[in-house]
């Protein structure tokens, strides 16, 4: 498809009675497909400008698409006449002017990392997933297994060139960055966690790491590792009682709590906790860091000891040293679902600290009830560490003194299920916050796990706005920047950012 698309003048238009249609319209959560009037699939900024200016001139709701990995219909909403599918612009490369590595929208995340890597032996800290677009996930201050190291992706970038359209209707093509001296430079800082499909299209990024000198681009971008170590200990649910979960799940908050300042050497270590449902589940915990790091090994020993004291013995202790590079790119890694199993529904929170006894109580009841399928379960994840060296200012993420991730959620494959499965996720969310209007009003959310039902006043009492967790303090501005840079209001969505 980028081929036949980079061979014309003009974007691939498909059109409901094209047979490409169903294998073009439905992207990664199968519980949405929208109907569009057309997929364009635009491999060049001149395709993108033209399909930005022909919704602004018809009127006709426009969404953009590049990896497909939404989590709600954000894209696929019935509303939406024109699907902008980016795919093909999937160039990764070094910009010797702006001394800057260049990614385009359509890139995967694990195209970028090989590219990265073969190319000049150096990473950005984003996204296990590999089949991730970079277009969404940069855009939302995307993370992953070298944030606590490194912090989010969006605190190496360094520019965007981005289509948006003007009160007159014409598309036009802003580069901005981060120099103190660009006019253009608040539309840098919408893109640095302000999330996707707000301001315009993202067509290209820059990444540069904050005080990298000289033109030799491998000391311009962290230095990738070379190797991977990772534990992962399994424990089955007929050994694990309520003390034993919570306890569990208490001391992964306790060691973050305790080990997330960003001159801790420990934040080099990533670790996952992930207690799935009950009925044919487990109880997993992961410790993932840079093998060559001094000490590495002990920390890893160091982490589990201290998070496992007074569990019973797991029934499986992985340990494995394998390249970073085929960990970072194996497809599959970290994905909800597989080929057929994939209509899922996630919520999450920031937390700066661990959740509480009455919280982790509730997790596991909802764990251990009846009314849940298989697919369900919560996670924690690491967070912190140079994540926290960045004011919440400094760019569009608030949630900067953050030291873990949560994340609620259920998968599953048939159509059928959907409302048991939603049901029981959004029970546990609301009943996990219900002490602050069955939202985590306090630490706020991710805008990159996307959950409409934040601005649905049945699941969310508190009265605080989707868009006020999503951002915190930064949100005010970010209204302000999408006044400037999209008048008409053409980018807009279920969670969008409102203009003032």
């Amino acid at each position: 498809m980028a081929r036949l698309a980079t061979m014309t003048t003009d974007a691939v238009i498909v059109r409901p009675d094209d047979m490409r249609y169903d294998g073009l319209v439905r992207g990664n959560n199968f519980r949405f497909a929208g109907r569009p009037d057309e997929i364009r699939v635009a491999a060049t900024t001149a395709q993108v400008a033209a399909a930005v200016g022909e919704a602004a001139r018809s009127g006709r709701r426009i969404a953009v698409r590049s990896g497909g990995h939404c989590f709600e219909n954000l894209t696929a909403n019935p509303d939406v006449r024109i699907l902008l599918d980016v795919s093909p612009m999937d160039a990764v490369g070094y910009d010797r002017d702006r001394r800057a590595f260049f990614v385009e929208p359509g890139a995967t995340l694990g195209e970028v990392y090989r590219a990265l890597f073969t190319g000049w032996g150096v990473t950005i800290p984003a996204g296990g997933c590999p089949e991730v677009g970079a277009g969404g996930h940069f855009a939302g201050g995307g993370y992953g297994a070298l944030s606590r190291r490194h912090g989010s992706v969006v605190d190496h970038l360094y520019g965007v060139e981005v289509v948006v359209a003007g009160r007159d209707g014409r598309a036009r093509t802003v580069v901005a960055t981060r120099e103190p001296g660009d006019p253009n430079r608040d539309l840098w800082w919408a893109h640095t966690g302000g999330g996707g499909g707000n301001f315009g299209v993202v067509t290209r990024y820059w990444l540069r790491s904050p005080g990298a000198t000289g033109a030799d681009p491998s000391t311009l971008l962290p230095a990738s590792p070379a190797r991977m170590s990772q534990r992962v200990l399994i424990w089955t649910w007929e050994a694990m009682t309520e003390a034993a979960l919570t306890g569990l799940m208490r001391a992964f908050g306790t060691w973050h709590e305790r080990h997330s300042a960003p001159d801790d050497p420990a934040t080099a270590l990533y670790g996952i906790l992930e207690a799935s449902y009950r009925s044919g589940g487990t109880i997993m915990l992961v410790a993932q860091i840079d093998a060559d790091v001094p000490g590495a090994h002990d920390m890893v020993e160091d982490f589990l000891t201290e998070v496992t004291a007074g569990m019973p013995a797991p029934v499986a202790d992985i340990p494995a040293t394998m390249p970073w590079l085929h960990r970072m790119t194996w497809p599959g890694s970290g994905e909800p679902g597989d080929v057929l199993t994939r209509r899922y529904k996630l919520k999450a929170a920031y937390l700066r600290r661990s959740l509480t006894d009455a919280q982790l109580a509730t997790v596991h009841r909802y764990l251990c009830d009846e009314s849940g399928r298989s697919g369900g379960g919560v996670l924690l994840i690491g967070y912190g560490g140079r994540v926290g060296d960045v004011a919440p200012e400094a760019t569009a993420i608030a949630q900067r003194q953050a030291v873990m991730k949560a994340v609620y959620q259920s998968v599953w494959a048939d159509e059928r299920e959907d409302a048991v499965n939603l049901d029981w996720v959004r029970r546990l969310y609301r009943d996990v916050y219900a002490e602050t209007g069955g939202v985590p009003v306090e630490d706020g959310s991710y805008i990159n796990y996307a959950d409409a039902d934040l601005a649905d006043p049945a699941w969310n009492t508190s009265g605080v706005s989707a868009q006020e967790l999503y951002y915190g303090d930064n949100y005010p501005r970010l209204r302000r920047i999408k006044a400037r840079w999209d008048p008409r209001g053409l980018f807009r969505h279920a969670l969008s950012i409102e203009a003032v």
